[in-house]
């Protein structure tokens, strides 16, 4: 099926329905999920689905309609029911479609090999996680093995002339075991997605990370409430990021709504920090061409060196803002109209071996599991519970559990006094290991 015409034509029609302007986006996919506890086979499931969002523009009232059928009587009447939407709807100066035609050059989203790679072979690599994760003597259950993979195109169209589309695919694969001990229980997963099949990780550093996982955190210990040094490993320093994130949403932005608003150009955090959000990385599992409006998308730094140096936009926040889009409309498929969100949103490495990092603590918390909502993206506080190791002269002396984390934003950014080089380049959010030189713990 040519879905660019088919998007291009349903635009003109739209227009001949009496829309002002008009958008089309069209999205077909097809997943593959694989789950396998026990050495047994518990699903295979395939789907196909393809479908379409009309958003459409009368006297500035703007309406969407969505259809999950590519067919023709199916899409005329989505756009008929997007017009008529339209006209009742109240006006906004804002509602606006972008008129960039460019597209960027982003290498990698597409590897064909996924679908070519025989059925029986993810089976079994499903299995031998389960297997390889399992033979520890320590580890006494499993909670399963999954593997996943998905393949689609996207084209968007609009009256402003735009029409452009991309191929993309993804895969992964993941396995959860317990260790018991007496009556304690403890869980441990690890798993791994790609763009490309051939990238992804051997199932036994998998496998064996889920059960050190497991294994490693019985017979944990308290601790007394106390401010000592925190080490966000870069399995979880992700969660420091969800706030700026927020935070940095033009929108919110906008509605005061945000614990960076009026901080553009200013030092949020200590030098050796840069954020950058980029839609152009190399197989980056959240690398397009254009965003879910069709504008072009950019590497952009969001905080440099510590000064905040950007905030997210869609096209109509942006007008509303009085600036451009960053190529930041973000949509949750074809059913929905766009937001905003990241791309690969990523905190640069710095040059601290993560051994190193742990050497040079003399007393904390090296935090390998969280729990909560991290920084508050409205007051910039931090609060969650956490789990991991408590270190001692520099070595890690034992396991700890359910213990809380306090603070604000400001002081997580600016206590940060030692960055790791172990960030992993393939995740769409992604931290290095930190250390906080001071933090509140709760304990005991």
């Amino acid at each position: 099926m040519d879905i660019k015409g088919t998007a291009e034509q349903l635009v003109k029609r739209c227009l001949k329905k009496g829309a002002d302007a008009a958008e089309v986006y069209i999205e077909t996919g097809r997943d593959l999920s694989i789950d396998v506890r026990k050495g047994d086979i518990e699903t295979v499931r395939e789907a196909a689905a393809a479908g379409a969002g009309i958003r459409v523009f009368v006297k500035g009232r703007m309406a969407f309609a969505s259809s999950n059928d590519l067919g023709e009587k199916a899409l005329a009447d989505a756009a008929g029911r997007a017009v008529e939407f339209a006209r009742v709807t109240t006006a906004d100066p804002n509602n606006v479609l972008p008129d960039d035609r460019g597209e960027t050059a982003v290498a990698g989203l597409y590897d064909p090999s996924i679908a070519r790679a025989p059925m029986e072979e993810k089976i079994e690599l499903a299995k031998r996680l389960e297997s390889l994760a399992t033979k520890d003597p320590r580890i006494t259950k499993s909670d399963g093995a999954a593997y996943r993979e998905t393949e689609g195109e996207i084209v968007i169209a609009n009256s402003n002339g735009l029409l452009k589309g991309y191929k993309s695919s993804g895969c992964g694969c993941g396995v959860s075991v317990v260790a018991e001990k007496g009556d304690q229980r403890s869980s441990g997963y690890d798993s791994c997605s790609r763009r490309f099949y051939g990238d992804l990780k051997p199932a036994e550093e998998i496998a064996g990370k889920a059960a050190r996982r497991a294994y490693e955190a019985l017979d944990p210990r308290p601790v007394k409430t106390q401010r000592a040094a925190v080490i966000f490993h870069a399995d979880v320093a992700n969660v420091l990021l969800g706030g700026v994130l927020g935070a940095i949403d033009g929108e919110r932005v906008l509605q005061g709504a945000s614990f960076l608003a009026g901080k553009m150009g200013q030092r949020i955090a200590v030098e050796t920090i840069t954020i950058v959000d980029d839609g152009t990385r190399e197989k980056g599992l959240a690398s397009a061409p254009f965003d879910g409006e069709g504008v072009p998308t950019a590497k952009r730094i969001i905080v440099d060196k510590g000064v905040l140096a950007a905030f997210l936009y869609n096209t109509a926040v942006a007008k509303r803002a009085g600036t451009r889009s960053t190529g930041n409309a973000a949509r949750d498929g074809f059913t929905g109209l766009p937001g905003i969100g990241p791309h690969n949103f990523t905190m640069l490495a710095g040059a601290a071996k993560y051994e190193d990092v742990v050497a040079a603590t003399r007393n904390g918390l090296l935090v390998k599991e969280v729990t909560g909502y991290g920084i508050n993206p409205v007051n910039g506080n931090f609060s969650g519970g956490a789990s991991g190791f408590w270190i001692e002269n520099g070595r890690i002396a034992f396991p700890v559990r359910g213990l809380t984390i306090a603070g604000t934003a400001d002081e997580i950014f600016n206590g940060i006094d030692l960055v790791a080089d172990d960030l992993d380049p393939f995740d769409a959010m992604a931290a290095p290991t930190v250390r906080i030189k001071e933090l509140q713990i709760g304990g005991e």
